[in-house]
């Protein structure tokens, strides 16, 4: 079926309501759509009776990071990631940081384009070690994020997902077979947050958390965004905490990072850093392994420590890796305990570099 643009494509999580709409099945926001109507993501539309994805390899830009700056701790520390992002976002958080590109509603904010292909060849020719989908969430171009995995996997490059992992079970399997690693973005641990703050639901992620862990080999990181007097009480964290200890396990990273104030949540203060490492120390007091801060200066709560003998194993300073303690095997180089996770023998030395990527047709 021809449609008007080369970025639109055909889907397949939809189908047909009685009354005529057509429901997106993508999130489990389920919009419900007539003719030329688009969801609350913007980028997914009714179009020919059908719901199809408008922006189909078009990117608002693309951008070489740190791997840490996903942040991924764990997943082959101080390489290059290439990133990008398309427009629009399927929440509708009021701090949202990446505002300009996620709750975009005009199309030109897309004026990078790349195939599958160009980016797969950019990232090698630029020592990447990893493609990763972020800026906004990638559930709502699944169709190219998937399509660029899948060159990825041809060419020994890793897929990173940075999400807020808001996906209905069926698209969930396989959105997650293309990807190596994943970020998910806990945004608090409460229903009234996330409905008040993130037009969401809560247990659609912990859904998606549980799904990675027991149904996965999928690599992933948690983050959670601490916002003065919304979701930083010592209770909520505590709760959270115990969540993932019982749900998880002590392996998985978790980073507390700082808000500062933006979009529509301009009247907040930033986050103290006390604050961080109060939910850092909390988190470890129930027996998760590795728990960082981030956005602030803090290299103790940056760096990574054997769970076993305490010595530190990866000392950060911001984006910048300093002192390795692993062996070639990934393991403690004291006690020889391995660290969850996947290294090389020796670390990348990207350090904090952002590098604008134009890409060339």
């Amino acid at each position: 079926m021809a449609f008007e643009s080369e970025s639109t494509v055909a889907t397949k999580y939809w189908h047909q309501l009685e009354d005529g709409r057509i429901q997106c099945d993508v999130c489990p926001r389920h919009c419900k759509l007539r003719e030329g109507q688009r969801g609350l993501c913007f980028v997914r539309a009714c179009e020919d009776n059908q719901i199809v994805l408008t922006s189909y390899g078009r990117s608002s830009g693309f951008c070489v990071d740190p791997i840490e700056k996903k942040p991924l701790n764990h997943f082959y520390p101080g390489t290059p990631v290439l990133s990008f992002g398309t427009a629009g976002c399927n929440l509708a958080c009021k701090f949202c940081q990446n505002w300009d590109m996620s709750k975009s509603r005009e199309m030109d904010t897309l004026a990078d384009q790349a195939s599958p292909e160009q980016l797969v060849i950019a990232a090698k020719n630029l020592g990447c070690r990893s493609i990763a989908y972020t800026y906004n969430d990638p559930v709502i171009f699944m169709e190219y994020a998937l399509d660029v995995a899948a060159a990825c996997r041809e060419s020994d490059i890793f897929s990173v997902a940075v999400t807020a992992g808001y996906i209905c079970k069926e698209p969930r399997v396989e959105f997650y077979q293309g990807m190596d690693a994943a970020n998910v973005d806990l945004k608090g641990f409460t229903e009234r947050f996330y409905k008040k703050i993130c037009g969401g639901q809560l247990g659609a992620v912990l859904d998606t958390l549980k799904y990675l862990k027991n149904e996965t080999n999928v690599w992933f990181e948690i983050t959670n965004l601490l916002i003065p007097d919304e979701n930083d009480s010592e209770a909520e964290i505590h709760q959270m905490s115990e969540w993932i200890m019982e749900n998880l396990g002590p392996f998985i990273p978790v980073h507390f990072t700082a808000f500062h104030p933006d979009w529509k949540m301009l009247d907040k203060p930033r986050t103290p850093s006390q604050t961080l490492t109060r939910a850092r120390n909390i988190a470890i007091s129930k027996g998760l392994h590795y728990v960082y801060t981030g956005n602030v200066f803090d290299v103790k709560g940056e760096s990574t420590y054997c769970h076993q003998c305490g010595a530190m194993l990866i000392e950060r300073n911001w984006y910048v890796l300093g002192y390795w303690g692993l062996d070639d095997q990934g393991c403690c180089a004291s006690c020889g305990t391995p660290l969850a996770g996947f290294f090389e023998p020796h670390p990348g030395i990207w350090g904090a570099r952002r590098l604008p990527v134009r890409m060339v047709s």
